[in-house]
């Protein structure tokens, strides 16, 4: 049996596409063709790929182990071409970057633009998530990621860049700002970013685990800020967030908060061009987050 390239190209463009329609579009290619060559393969593979309703489309647990095995295959042939074609050309594409809710928008906002400036013909799609981890669908070339705790199993690459130190803060003229034990902090009531924060903190000896009293959930590191200073309860920042803010004051604990890390996700060590060039000049300007 011999499966041609284009099939395996097609199925994986249908899988990052989210739909045949999509899919159909962006290979310029009728929707009924791109449907036959699908259940060729299939027919070839002999196992059902795709489960297709007129809502949504799902991997089988077949189709999922083509993609995986196949993507970094098809990614190393489009990064050879784009190596040889792109050798005195510079990089083009849509560059898909999803980002963390309120996170250094405005010194982001600056390198991104500084990046589209300096290569014009790689068209930016910038989009945020407000959940503590993302959902990663196929459609995005880089992740930023912040995370305490080890990140979920995937096939993304990731590249740890940076860590955040963060604190336990407290309305400044509050008599919380005294409490030094992380233990005290369990009953007291907490404004946390999602129903199940924990609060970790770490020695040289051991590490500690506090179950949060929420009293207000809120997504924003901002909105989280605001309950704290109107005496809502306490929150975790980092602190590059709350450190010039005089309405609050991080606790002088005895055990330090676990710092927040910052992880770049990407989907493959067979880089495209466009997503090279990217990162490169991400990690020359990473000192602007520091």
């Amino acid at each position: 049996m011999t499966v041609s390239l284009d099939s395996y190209y097609f199925f994986n463009t249908v899988v990052e596409s989210g739909s045949l329609t999509a899919a159909a579009a962006k290979l310029n290619l009728p929707k009924s063709k791109l449907s036959r060559r699908l259940a060729q393969l299939e027919k070839q593979l002999e196992t059902q790929l795709l489960i297709r309703t007129t809502r949504r489309q799902q991997l089988t647990e077949s189709g999922l182990l083509l993609y995986q095995s196949s993507k970094a295959h098809l990614e190393a042939l489009v990064a050879m071409e784009d190596l040889i074609s792109t050798v005195n050309a510079v990089p083009k594409g849509k560059l898909n970057i999803l980002l963390p809710l309120e996170f250094f928008n405005q010194v982001i906002g600056s390198l991104i633009t500084e990046f589209a400036f300096q290569y014009p013909d790689i068209e930016i799609n910038c989009q945020h998530y407000s959940s503590q981890y993302p959902e990663f669908d196929y459609q995005h070339d880089v992740v930023f990621v912040l995370h305490e705790e080890e990140l979920p199993s995937s096939h993304w690459i990731g590249r740890t860049l940076l860590s955040f130190p963060q604190s336990i803060y407290a309305p400044t003229d509050s008599d919380l700002t005294s409490l030094v034990e992380p233990v005290d902090l369990a009953n007291t009531i907490s404004v946390v970013a999602n129903n199940d924060e924990q609060w970790c903190f770490r020695d040289d000896t051991q590490q500690l685990i506090i179950q949060t009293k929420a009293g207000m959930v809120l997504s924003s590191p901002e909105m989280r800020i605001e309950a704290c200073q109107r005496g809502i309860g306490l929150v975790k920042l980092p602190d590059y967030i709350a450190q010039k803010n005089d309405k609050i004051k991080a606790l002088d604990l005895s055990q330090p908060v676990v710092a927040q890390q910052l992880t770049l996700l990407y989907q493959s060590r067979n880089i495209p061009v466009k997503t090279r060039f990217f990162l490169d000049y991400f990690q020359n300007k990473i000192g602007c987050l520091s």
